[in-house]
């Protein structure tokens, strides 16, 4: 699909939702003011014994304040729209960068780059009261690359997110094309929610898949369970066909969060690597005051070599694209380790740092270690960040820092990554609306 048809069918989109508020909405007529209410007289009093003398002439009474004008009702979000009982709501962000990045090799790449803590993108919610208990709704999310203007990914339409579902007092199910448990912790991750400057962020993560059956049970006692199945490799006689699942476990506490969560992906049958691919996720944090520490472990083989590179490939896909069985990639396991902390120094501002461990558990040398450190500066609707980051590869190993989408401007020849120092600097700005 054309980045054209895809502009084109998002402002129909959002022209008929306004467009619907307007044609569905009940015009009335503004309701004429009431009458005063008339005042009743006081009691009188009773008749004296013997006549009183002249009362003196009561002064006139003040004339009556004119009443208040009714306070003009607040106006609702340009963004939201009521189309009888469901509402629509209009969303995004644009995410850009000034991007420096060192190799030891002796180049450099400067650019403007999209994505480094939010993929840009526009995306229509909306959601229904179907019973007192029961909620359905509904997202269409669509990423961008703002330093073009052209979708995310040309094949779709709705590349990020596009699923239906209903929530009631015992959880929430939702089907259709869905972000993973790993991806949307984040926050629980490190200072920079996992994104650019990461460690964990260099060795790729699953981000969503197609045909999704999620369940979000109800959080009680603090504990949460999830749990996904994707249809998406599906065919005739074989629902379990490239099958991808996923689970997650989260606990919070107070200042206390925990929890595990799972991606594992299944090949294509008779492919020559019959391997079960696995992202195995372990966080936890702690706050205390201003600071908050993370704490993460990650056990995986979703990593591999692409073209000359020793590593960057992703046998579950990144993106939603399922289990090969081709990738000899999935025969080696690596262990992740990554601590992290920051500090709110004012409501609007916050500072922190990671470091970070990624080890080849088969010995053959593909290991990699990094760093970072970053302060954000939040006023309204903007976020303006400053990030310095760092990843060391042994000579057996090529992994490259990447934000929450990848660099559209990377390193990509092997004299630049395999066994290299890539050291970086980047300054850039959300706006989210």
């Amino acid at each position: 699909m054309s980045s054209t048809r895809i502009s084109y069918a998002l402002g129909a989109l959002t022209f008929i939702v306004a467009g619907a508020s307007f044609a569905q909405a009940p015009q009335e007529p503004p309701s004429p003011a009431p009458a005063a209410t008339p005042q009743e007289p006081a009691a009188e009093p009773p008749a004296p014994a013997t006549p009183p003398p002249p009362a003196t002439p009561p002064a006139p009474a003040a004339p009556a304040a004119p009443a208040a004008a009714p306070a003009p009702a607040a106006a609702p979000s340009p963004l939201t729209q009521q189309v009888g009982a469901a509402t629509f709501t209009l969303y995004g962000d644009i995410d850009l960068y000034a991007n420096f990045m060192h190799s030891s090799s002796g180049r450099n790449i400067i650019a403007l780059q999209d994505g480094a803590i939010l993929r840009s993108r526009l995306g229509l919610r909306g959601g229904i009261e179907l019973t007192d208990q029961i909620k359905g709704n509904f997202v269409l999310e669509q990423g961008i690359n703002a330093t073009n203007g052209a979708p995310a990914d040309s094949t779709r339409l709705f590349d990020r997110q596009a699923w239906v579902g209903m929530a009631s007092p015992y959880g929430e199910v939702r089907v259709g094309r869905q972000n993973t448990e790993v991806f949307l912790r984040g926050g629980a991750i490190d200072y920079g929610e996992r994104t650019l400057g990461a460690v964990i962020n260099a060795f790729g993560v699953p981000s969503r898949y197609d045909s999704d059956f999620v369940y979000v049970s109800p959080r009680r006692y603090g504990a949460q369970f999830v749990g996904h199945y994707s249809f998406q490799g599906s065919v005739r006689n074989g629902w379990f066909h490239q099958r991808v699942y996923q689970v997650a476990l989260d606990y919070e506490n107070g200042p206390i969060r925990v929890g595990y969560a799972r991606v594992a992906g299944k090949p294509a049958p008779g492919t020559p690597v019959q391997k079960l691919v696995t992202y195995d996720n372990f966080y936890a944090n702690l706050k205390h005051g201003a600071a908050k520490a993370y704490l993460v472990y990650i056990r995986s083989n979703n990593n591999g070599p692409t073209g000359e590179l020793f590593n960057g490939s992703s046998p579950l896909g990144n993106t939603g694209a399922l289990v090969a069985g081709t990738d000899t990639g999935a025969e080696t396991y690596y262990n992740i380790y990554q601590v992290s902390a920051d500090y709110t120094l004012t409501p609007a501002l916050r500072v922190g740092a990671l470091y970070g461990w990624i080890r080849d558990s088969s010995g053959s040398g593909k290991n990699a270690s990094g760093g970072s450190a970053g302060g954000f500066y939040t006023f309204k609707n903007i976020k303006v960040f400053v990030l310095a980051d760092v990843i060391s590869n042994d000579p057996n190993a090529g992994f490259r820092t990447n934000g929450s989408a990848g660099l559209t401007k990377p390193f990509t020849a092997a004299d630049d990554v395999n066994g290299r120092t890539i050291t970086g600097v980047q300054v850039g700005l959300v706006f989210r609306f």
